[in-house]
């Protein structure tokens, strides 16, 4: 494999621009923050920015964990890629990753400087001191289930084609990760309750929602939810509508990665005729 280095400072640009980098030299793989990645998709790894401290990310994103090592070993075994472009803060880092997953040596060195100007190195530099967010090089579907609780914002990269022309190199996802120095955020099982009532309220068809509980889990959250419904409707197109109408609202404006909806029809009331 030929091994390339994309070398800068933390918070300097490199994932965002890693897409780009990698297009230009005919790479397909990219090695970020503990992830192996491959066009828009995730092929293997774990993110250092799900890790709680500091020092957890630092070890994740050198695959200094066997598991981890191993599972990106046997995803390259499968895939065979002829590069591999690995994103680093500094050339014993990106040597160190080449290292630890069995890699040959680094062939070459991409300087974050080569690809960006300092006016853009500075402003990337001010929104992670400012606003502690980080770029994943894939986008925000991929890595939701992986992200449930953290802020995730879509991020369209172009690239300019000529006097005002672009073209879309790739989507990538800004994360707040579980070290940020901004430090946590709660949104209470009620505040999801109002939520889901404000958007379940407004179908003709449902009278009330009789229980609601939520539970939060590794992999996103899961709601349970009993409903009264109005006689006269038919059921399983209203049920499928409330959970496609509460799920979408609730992700849209919490971030929150709804896993499973359970909803179960409790009893029916009798009112006017539905129009």
């Amino acid at each position: 494999m030929d091994i390339i280095g994309f070398v800068g400072p933390s918070g300097t640009g490199k994932s965002h621009r890693a897409l780009w980098v990698a297009k230009e030299r005919g790479i397909e793989y990219i090695i970020d923050d503990g992830l192996l990645v491959k066009g828009n998709r995730v092929i293997a790894g774990i993110s250092a920015k799900r890790e709680p401290t500091r020092i957890g990310s630092i070890k994740r994103a050198l695959f200094v964990h066997k598991d981890h090592a191993d599972e990106v070993r046997m995803a390259l075994r499968i895939y065979k890629p002829e590069g591999i472009l690995i994103l680093g803060t500094s050339e014993g880092m990106v040597d160190t990753i080449a290292k630890n997953l069995g890699f040959p040596a680094v062939s070459k060195r991409v300087y974050i400087n080569e690809v960006a100007d300092e006016f853009e190195i500075k402003k990337a530099l001010s929104t992670r001191m400012e606003q502690g967010k980080h770029v994943i090089p894939v986008p925000t579907f991929e890595i939701k289930k992986d992200f449930s609780g953290y802020f995730l914002d879509p991020l369209q990269i172009f690239k300019r084609k000529g006097m005002g022309k672009y073209q879309l190199v790739g989507e990538k996802s800004v994360v707040r990760p579980t070290f940020s120095y901004l430090g946590n955020y709660t949104i209470s099982d009620y505040t999801v309750y109002q939520l889901v009532e404000h958007v379940v309220m407004r179908l003709k068809g449902v009278h009330k929602i009789s229980r609601f509980r939520v539970e939060n889990r590794p992999e996103g959250i899961m709601m349970e939810m009993d409903l009264v419904l109005i006689y006269g409707y038919k059921i399983k197109p209203l049920i499928e509508k409330v959970r496609a109408e509460a799920v979408e609202e609730v992700e849209r404006l919490t971030a929150l990665n709804i896993s499973k909806m359970d909803i179960i029809v409790k009893s029916l009331v009798l009112e006017d005729n539905p129009s």
